[in-house]
């Protein structure tokens, strides 16, 4: 495994893995807290791979929790103790060396003395009688455990059955990046443009989302912000056509059954107007039913989802659109 390091916000790194785990949390009405002690330091990581670490011990708790409980995402500048009861104990990290600590704390159905130290090793899960309610690999934890350790950290975790756990991983922090006078670039600013990849667009797209429900906003538009884009918001169907006609997004993603006027006629509406004719519109529907593609196609639409919306695949429609409305409009200006 090959770090691709790069300076980081804290404070985006923990926002954009919840908003990756917050259907589940909206799911089973658990609440979800983000606690994080000011001005911290930026960081010098793979964000794409401590992001994967955070989702991962975020999904656990959740997963472990009960409908109703609650999650907490903290960090500090040090180590703190946390102890459910004497018997849980650990040791912290070199005292000379700044530390920042990730803690996913949950009310969840918690772990025994004796398994905690099996939690960290490949397929190993620790009850058969959970394994069946909670299903999984046993891979996550080892991997969590692994990325950490490629960062020069460490990981730990302190529970009592039934009444919750706290696992922890602490990252090492360059002295340096402490001094607020003193400037710093980030990593991939100093090699040259030709060798800088990124997933999100250089220039950002303006994306109009039309959606009623509050969850699918938030979810939506919290990962598409994450890849880069701009996004507007519509709450209903009459919001959705004045925003495109005043905003000219890039892209509008368009939930079909929507308050005041629907989606099918908001994408009619949409296309009335010239400026309009060609900027991608994705259908997004709940149905699925025989027809609804070509009554969607019908009434505007370039392309049709069906929901539940899986983010990844939905991410791929959109660039794919954008690309081929970005050549088409290329191609007319040639």
């Amino acid at each position: 495994m090959e770090l691709q390091r790069q300076q980081t916000k804290i404070n985006d790194l923990c926002e954009n893995s919840l908003v990756l785990v917050r259907q589940q949390t909206f799911n089973k009405q658990i609440q979800i807290h983000l606690q994080i002690t000011p001005t911290l330091p930026d960081l010098i990581i793979d964000k794409q791979r401590i992001t994967k670490v955070l989702i991962n011990l975020l999904n656990n708790a959740i997963k472990f929790t009960p409908e109703k409980g609650s999650v907490t995402l903290k960090v500090t500048s040090k180590p703190e103790a946390f102890q459910l009861n004497s018997a849980n104990t650990e040791s912290s990290p070199n005292s000379t060396q700044t530390w920042i600590r990730f803690s996913v704390i949950d009310t969840g159905i918690g772990i025994s003395q004796e398994n905690i130290g099996k939690l960290f090793q490949s397929f190993v899960q620790l009850d058969s009688a959970l394994n069946r309610k909670y299903s999984g690999t046993g891979l996550g934890l080892c991997l969590v455990k692994q990325i950490v350790e490629l960062h020069g950290g460490k990981v730990g975790v302190i529970s009592e059955e039934w009444v919750g756990s706290h696992f922890w991983f602490d990252l090492p922090c360059d002295d340096l990046l402490l001094r607020s006078s003193t400037p710093t670039l980030p990593i991939d600013s100093v090699d040259p443009p030709a060798q800088v990849t990124s997933e999100a667009p250089i220039v950002p797209f303006c994306i109009l989302l039309a959606e009623d429900s509050l969850p699918n906003i938030k979810t939506i538009s919290g990962y598409l912000k994450i890849k880069g884009y701009r996004v507007l918001i519509a709450q209903d169907g009459e919001k959705a056509v004045n925003i495109a006609k005043s905003e000219h997004p890039d892209l509008i993603l368009m939930d079909i059954q929507m308050p005041k006027v629907d989606g099918l006629e908001a994408m009619k509406l949409i296309r009335q107007d010239s400026a309009l004719k060609d900027t991608p519109i994705i259908a997004l529907t709940g149905l699925a039913m025989d027809g609804d593609r070509e009554k969607c196609l019908a009434a505007g639409a370039t392309d049709y989802f069906t929901k539940p919306v899986r983010l990844k695949q939905l991410a791929i429609i959109v660039e794919e659109n954008l690309r081929v409305a970005k050549q088409s409009s290329e191609s007319y200006q040639i």
